[in-house]
């Protein structure tokens, strides 16, 4: 057994897998009785909208739609929109859920987004299933050069008083989970993967939200292990075990000039395992606005990662050289305490801080 999995073993307390018996059949909405197949090969897209629409338009209070645990369900692009009448929605995943597993199935449709969930408050998605991005044939075409083609695998977009628990990510043709403009959003105990290798597959992103917890969950990818994105404030993230992967990023902000503003970062009890980041802050080589402000980074671990602590005011992944201009962006109020561990290279703590506008 990986050091990583006793880790995350001593992280997460012990939790029951099995669902309470005493659920009444009348406030059970299970896709099998809307038309799902569950074989993995009938495109069941159509029973999960159906069933969706039945649950969010009902009259009760807790109702739950259920993913049955005796199928495969191939569902395609899907949105479970809200606002709903029914209030404290269950989603219950219990089977697994594949995508189409090849990009031409995306012809026509939003190639940004495969499960989306929007305008949905008091939601809770749980489950013991995996969701299945099958995204092997995405990863050979570069998203620089196909930039319509990055699906992210889960969204969660204006899902306020939220969460999402105990269910399986794997293969995403990008970004696992994208977590916007939702307030008070709860993320707990997850595993996600995909190869190391596999360009852009974030963990979880957090864009333009507030108070978003992420606890006990496990995350090997090919891309950060969880990514801030801008207007992202009373973000707490703890008990994670990363890597392989990129790390725990806030960023990369303001490569299109805007004002950025992020703060109260929390980062706690991380163990990061060969990952090329640790604790990471990168801004762009631009002409930013604004400020990150308010971040902690406490109780880490780190074992054989390349960039332990990094602050890089000058990040661009652009293809060539990026010429070093001003960054407007401040970065102030930072605090790094009991971090521990082994770097792969001999620099451990990287602050690559504007000239202009400082770390502080």
């Amino acid at each position: 057994m990986s050091l990583s999995v006793v880790i995350l073993q001593q992280m997460i307390k012990s939790k029951s897998v099995t669902f309470s018996h005493t659920i009444e059949r009348n406030t059970l909405f299970s896709v099998y009785d809307y038309g799902a197949i569950g074989d993995g090969i009938k495109n069941d897209t159509q029973a999960f909208f159906n069933a969706w629409n039945a649950t969010c338009n009902s009259l009760l209070e807790n109702p739950k739609i259920i993913v049955p645990g005796d199928g495969t369900f191939l569902v395609h692009q899907i949105l479970f929109s809200g606002p709903c009448r029914a209030k404290n929605i269950a989603f219950l995943i219990i089977g697994r859920i594949v995508a189409p597993d090849s990009p031409t199935s995306w012809s026509g449709l939003d190639q940004g987004r495969w499960l989306t969930f929007s305008e949905v408050e008091r939601l809770h998605v749980t489950g013991y299933s995996t969701i299945d991005g099958r995204g092997h044939r995405w990863w050979a075409q570069s998203c620089r050069d196909h930039p319509n083609l990055v699906v992210t695998a889960m969204v969660f977009q204006s899902c306020n008083d939220s969460s999402l628990t105990k269910v399986n990510f794997i293969n995403s043709s990008q970004v696992h989970i994208s977590i916007e403009e939702s307030n008070y959003f709860q993320v707990d105990n997850l595993y996600i993967e995909a190869p190391e290798d596999s360009p852009n597959t974030d963990g979880i992103h957090v864009h333009a939200s507030k108070h978003v917890t992420i606890t006990n969950t496990m995350i090997r990818t090919g891309d950060d292990c969880v990514s801030m994105g801008d207007y992202t404030s009373d973000i707490n993230i703890s008990s994670i075990v990363c890597g392989p992967g990129h790390g725990v990023s806030i960023g990369s902000l303001g490569r299109s000039g805007n004002f950025v503003q992020v703060e109260n970062i929390h980062v706690s009890r991380v163990y990061f395992e060969h990952t090329t980041n640790g604790a990471r802050i990168k801004t762009w080589q631009v002409v930013g606005r604004g400020y990150v402000r308010g971040v902690i980074f406490e109780d880490i671990k780190f074992y054989s990662v390349h960039n332990p602590v990094i602050i890089d005011q000058y990040y661009c992944d652009i293809r060539g050289a990026c010429e070093e201009t001003v960054t407007g962006v401040h970065i102030s109020n930072v605090t790094y305490s009991r971090l521990s561990g082994t770097s792969s290279t001999d620099v451990a703590i990287n602050l690559n801080c504007s000239t202009s506008v400082a770390c502080t």
